[in-house]
């Protein structure tokens, strides 16, 4: 004889008109949560890429710049210092945008001169059109900045 909790639960289910239909429910939820999730992944991943090589490629064109024995030489070592650490990550050099500053007023290239390089760059978001990265609407602007001083040893070579 069947207790009357499992006749009413038994209606219920009935009444409800849930039957199965779970798998098909955790597939269309799983696909609007997982798509998203993705593309975060990916943007994220791009813009940690596009970050790591700006603050690389900064730090190493500065490094050569203070050790080049003369000025000439130092713009040359600290452009193929950025070529380089942008080609590492894939990144295309023509589009960073380089700047070098001295404090100190006199040559960059003195006793005890700070040095500093700035490396801007607009890195495109994956699956955005080429016709919204061209108005940087679909790019983030990254930039980092490296300071070295030059040796108190230092001298034109």
């Amino acid at each position: 004889m069947p207790s009357w909790r499992g006749q009413w639960a038994e209606r219920r289910s009935m009444l409800t008109g849930e039957t199965g239909s779970a798998s098909l429910e955790f597939i269309t939820v799983g696909l609007i949560l997982l798509v998203p999730l993705v593309y975060l992944i990916l943007a994220m991943s791009v813009l940690q890429g596009g970050a790591l090589a700006v603050e690389g490629a900064a730090r190493q064109a500065a490094r050569v710049y203070v050790l080049a024995p003369n000025s000439a030489d130092a713009e040359a070592r600290a452009e193929r210092a950025v070529l380089v650490g942008l080609a590492d990550y894939g990144i295309d050099a023509d589009a960073a945008e380089v700047s070098i500053t001295c404090a100190g007023g006199g040559a960059c290239l003195s006793r005890r001169s700070v040095v500093t390089v700035t490396v801007r760059l607009q890195v495109a978001l994956p699956f955005v059109p080429g016709v919204l990265t061209q108005s940087h609407g679909g790019s983030i602007p990254l930039q980092s900045s490296a300071t070295q001083t030059v040796s108190r040893f230092w001298h034109e070579g």
